[in-house]
């Protein structure tokens, strides 16, 4: 897995293993080896190459895209699984989802949508912050040009 991990994210990052190498503080010759698996970095390189990536640890060492269908998420990021809505609308939220975002029976979600990108549910209490930021942003905006 890890080896896998490590040569798809850094693709993705457009690094050549000469150039992680460098990042990272080993020669190319350790990157080509962790790549192909014939060994592991140690917990050292492991967290630099994560930092590097800008994904957690466990998942550079952890997830399978074979498993899971997608690559390693980016720090953060999360790809919960599929749902499937029921006839009036009704939508379950993986488990591990309401755990990240601390949802509960109750819990107000205000719904998002743009057609273009699609749809998003954000916590009530999220969204009242974000507001009251906007609110605060124009504020000062109308105030500079009075």
């Amino acid at each position: 897995m890890i080896s896998q991990n490590i040569a798809t994210l850094r693709n993705a990052c457009g690094l050549t293993q000469e150039e992680l190498a460098a990042r990272i503080g080993v020669s190319r010759q350790s990157v080509a080896k962790w790549e192909s698996g014939e060994s592991a970095p140690d917990l050292s390189n492991a967290s630099a190459l994560a930092q590097v990536f800008g994904v957690l640890l466990d998942d550079l060492v952890n997830h399978s895209e074979d498993a899971s269908g997608f690559p390693v998420p980016p720090m953060g990021k999360h790809i919960f699984g599929v749902v499937k809505m029921g006839e009036r609308g009704q939508v379950v939220i993986p488990k591990k989802a309401r755990d990240v975002f601390d949802l509960a029976p109750g819990s107000e979600l205000l719904v998002l949508g743009d057609e273009a990108q699609g749809i998003a549910l954000q916590r009530i209490e999220d969204a009242e912050v974000m507001l009251q930021a906007y609110g605060r942003a124009i504020e000062t905006r109308t105030d500079a040009s009075i």
